[in-house]
C-alpha cells in the first residue's frame, strides 16, 4: 500500500518498489563469473592444442629443445662462470648431447635387431605355458589352443611389426633431418641466449618482474629435479632387474635392461609395460620358475625398493599424490602423446610448488595495504 501525503494509504503501485527485488546475488554472480572464465580457459587450451598439432612440424622440435635446454643448461651456466664463452659452452654440450643420443640408438636398436630371431623365438615359447596354466585352471583344451594359436600369431609378428614399425616411421618422417637439424638449432641457441630469452619471457607474463622470475624458477627447478630424479630410478630399477634376471638365468639381459630403464621416464605406463616384458620373456626363455621370480623382482624394483629410493632421488620434484601423477600422465598423453606422458608430471608438479609459493606470498603483501 501506498502512504498519501495525508497520511492515508492507498493501492498505487510504483516501478521503483521493485528496486533490489531482482538483483543477482553475489555467490550467483561469483559463480557464473567463475564458470565463464573457465570456458574461456577450455577454449584457448583447445585452441591452443589445435594449432600446436597443425604446426608440430616446428612445435615438436622446439619443445624438444626447451626440455633438453631447461635440463642441460646448469652445465653450460658452469662453464660459463669459469670463464669459457657462452657460444663454445653450449656447442660442446650439443655436440655432447648428440654423441649420447647417437649412441643411444646405436644399443637399443643395435640390440633389438641382433636378438629379433631369439626375441621371436622366446616370446613364441611363452604361448606354451601359458596354454598349459589355462588348462590346470580348469579351461577347455579347445579353447586353451584357441588362446594358444591367437598368442603364437602375436609372438610371432610381435618383433617384425616393431622392427617394421621403426622402419615405416621412419620412411613417414620425410622431414626427420629438419625435426633434427631444427631441433639441435634450437636447442644451441636456448642453451647459448638462454638467460636473454628467459629474461624476455619474464618481462611478458603481465606479472610483477619479481614474481614472474619465481615462477620461471620453479618451473625449471621441476623439470631439472624431476628428470634428474627419474634417471636416478631408472638405472636403479634397471639394475635391479638386470641382477635378478642373472641370477634367475633369464635370456635378453641386455634387452631387458634397456627397455626397464627407458620405460621408467613414462610414469606408472612405462615401468609397468617393461616389468610385464621383461616377465613374459622370462616366461619364454627360462621356465615357469623363472616367470614368477622375475614378477617378485618387478615387485621390488618398481615398488619396495623404489619406494625407498623415489623420495631421495626426487626430492625437489615431488609434492603431489602419485595418484594425481597418474591422472595427469594419461591426461597428458591422451591430449599431447608422447610429450604429454612425459612432461605432465614435471609441470603439475611446477605448477602446484608456484600456486603454494603464491598462496604464501598474499597475505605478506596485503598486510601493508591493511596497515596504511
Amino acid at each position: 500500500m501506498r502512504r498519501r501525503d495525508d497520511g492515508a494509504t492507498g493501492g498505487d503501485f510504483e516501478p521503483t518498489d521493485l528496486t533490489g527485488l531482482f538483483v543477482t546475488p553475489n555467490w550467483l554472480r561469483d559463480l557464473g563469473t567463475s564458470a565463464w572464465l573457465v570456458v574461456g580457459v577450455t577454449l584457448a587450451v583447445v585452441g591452443g592444442v589445435w594449432i600446436m598439432a597443425l604446426t608440430q612440424t616446428i612445435v615438436a622440435p622446439v619443445i624438444t629443445a626447451a626440455v633438453v635446454a631447461a635440463v642441460a643448461s646448469p652445465l653450460v651456466d658452469r662453464a660459463a662462470n669459469h670463464g669459457m664463452a657462452r657460444a663454445l659452452a653450449a656447442a660442446l654440450v650439443l655436440v655432447g648431447l648428440i654423441v649420447l643420443g647417437i649412441a643411444a640408438v646405436v644399443v637399443i636398436v643395435g640390440g633389438i635387431t641382433g636378438e629379433a630371431d631369439e626375441l621371436e623365438r622366446e616370446l613364441s615359447s611363452a604361448k606354451d605355458a601359458v596354454a598349459g596354466w589355462l588348462q590346470d585352471l580348469g579351461v577347455d583344451r579347445s579353447a586353451a589352443e584357441t588362446a594358444k594359436d591367437n598368442a603364437s600369431s602375436a609372438a610371432s609378428s610381435i618383433v617384425p611389426a616393431l622392427l617394421e614399425g621403426i622402419g615405416v616411421g621412419l620412411k613417414r618422417l620425410s622431414s626427420l633431418a629438419f625435426f633434427l637439424a631444427l631441433t639441435a638449432l634450437s636447442l644451441f641457441f636456448l642453451l647459448k641466449d638462454g638467460p636473454l630469452i628467459r629474461g624476455w619471457v619474464e618481462g611478458h607474463m603481465r606479472v610483477p618482474r619479481p614474481t614472474a622470475h619465481q615462477i620461471m624458477e620453479r618451473v625449471l627447478e621441476s623439470l631439472r629435479g624431476y628428470f634428474l630424479g627419474v634417471t636416478i630410478v631408472a638405472a636403479f630399477n634397471a639394475a635391479v632387474v638386470t641382477i635378478g634376471a642373472l641370477i634367475l638365468g633369464v635370456p635378453l639381459i641386455g634387452t631387458i635392461a634397456a627397455v626397464t630403464f627407458l620405460g621408467a621416464f613414462i610414469p606408472y605406463l612405462g615401468a609397468w609395460s617393461a616389468g610385464a616384458f621383461a616377465v613374459l620373456i622370462a616366461l619364454g626363455g627360462a621356465g615357469t620358475d623363472a616367470a614368477l621370480g622375475m614378477i617378485v623382482v618387478q615387485l621390488l624394483a618398481n615398488g619396495i625398493l623404489q619406494q625407498l629410493i623415489q623420495p631421495l632421488a626426487m626430492s625437489a620434484a615431488l609434492g603431489i599424490h602419485p595418484l594425481a601423477v597418474l591422472i595427469v600422465t594419461i591426461g597428458g598423453g591422451a591430449l599431447f602423446g608422447a610429450v604429454g606422458l612425459i612432461l605432465a608430471a614435471p609441470l603439475t608438479a611446477a605448477a602446484t610448488r608456484v600456486a603454494a609459493d603464491l598462496s604464501r606470498e598474499r597475505p605478506a603483501g596485503a598486510e601493508p595495504a591493511a596497515v596504511t
